[in-house]
């Protein structure tokens, strides 16, 4: 629409397009308003709509993911929290913490710790999907309430992963964000129902998607109206062994150019080696990465999961330093540390 179309002009068009056929889902920028038709219409002439009071140009979105494309929002979307913080922004956004609770001691530690080197999400598994069904598989509604609670009490927003669809009602008092897996990318029911709720999604690559298949499962979510979605690069299966996955930096201005939506990059389970997990950050921020999510353990070589790709917090504390220097290089900032805290007392027995 043009910039000075008026809100009865651009119901008329909406009018219009929901006539024909289209589900109208509707963006207003910082200049102009955008109205994309998505659906399966019968005949009808595009070029009709440049005739409507208001409408500045008319053009068919050739992509298969017509919402999460760059045409959509032209500008970039910028996911904001309740408590300010924008994903998608000037500013990279580090999420960290363990995968998964474990204790109320470890979880309120990690937190401090990650908050004071200028984290501001927490991130833990409170349901864990693993390989084997012998493995630690997370401590459930206990470890959600443990979130929360520490969330609460740092400041920090809170981000774990959604396994299904009947998990999601658990667990929208809890956390901040939803984290959909890798294993769960392209299950469409699950991605449905997330695009129902008015909670933002952070949405992972798939071990073996590419680029096209993650932005069409984004499509999912947003088709349902939830326009706060972020994906999130971690890796991908090659035939290299060496490291857990191969972490495709690439992705990350590919998807910067196709999509709208902020794109995060996952060094930790990109390598699954805690001694790559630096530099593959660093890179990602250089590569124009809006934020990244990073494992963190109080003490990695005891941590029930993923130990081997989780940083130590003077690990985590350098390597954020580091990216306050990389950062301003690309016209980005990185949050400023902060003195830690004491963890909170806990009572144990």
């Amino acid at each position: 629409m043009q910039t000075n179309a008026t809100d009865e002009q651009i119901q008329s068009v909406v009018a219009r397009m929901v006539e024909i056929g289209f589900n109208v889902h509707r963006t207003t920028g910082t200049v102009q308003t955008i109205l994309a038709g998505v659906g399966t219409p019968g005949q009808f002439d595009h070029k009709d709509f440049e005739l409507f009071a208001g409408v500045a140009e008319v053009v068919r979105i050739s992509s298969p993911y017509k919402l999460a494309g760059r045409s959509f929002r032209p500008e970039g979307t910028v996911v904001t929290f309740p408590n300010g913080v924008k994903v998608g922004g000037d500013e990279v956004v580090v999420m960290a913490g363990p995968c998964s609770v474990e204790s109320r001691e470890q979880i309120f530690t990690a937190a401090s710790q990650v908050k004071a080197a200028g984290a501001k999400f927490l991130r833990g598994g409170a349901f864990k999907p693993r390989s084997s069904p012998y493995s630690f598989q997370g401590m459930g509604l206990d470890g959600l309430k443990l979130l929360r609670e520490v969330g609460d009490t740092t400041g920090l927003l809170i981000i774990s992963e959604v396994m299904e669809i009947s998990q999601i009602e658990v667990m929208l008092p809890y956390v901040d964000c939803f984290q959909l897996g890798a294993r769960n990318m392209q299950n469409f029911n699950l991605l449905r129902e997330v695009g129902l709720v008015r909670k933002p999604v952070l949405l992972k690559r798939g071990i073996a998607a590419t680029i096209e298949e993650l932005l069409l499962s984004a499509e999912y979510v947003l088709s349902g109206g939830n326009y706060d979605v972020m994906l999130c690069e971690r890796g991908i299966r090659t035939y290299e062994t060496y490291t857990r996955n191969t972490m495709d930096i690439s992705a990350i201005p590919v998807i910067k150019h196709l999509s709208h939506l902020p794109i995060l990059g996952d060094p930790s389970h990109g390598t699954g080696r805690r001694d790559m997990v630096p530099a593959m950050a660093r890179a990602s921020v250089a590569a124009g990465a809006d934020g990244l999510l990073i494992e963190v353990h109080p003490n990695p070589d005891k941590a029930v999961s993923d130990g081997a790709q989780s940083l130590f917090p003077q690990q985590f504390s350098k390597l954020m330093d580091e990216l306050r220097i990389i950062a301003p290089a690309v016209g980005r900032t990185i949050a400023t540390a902060t003195p830690q805290s004491q963890p909170a007392t806990v009572s144990v027995g």
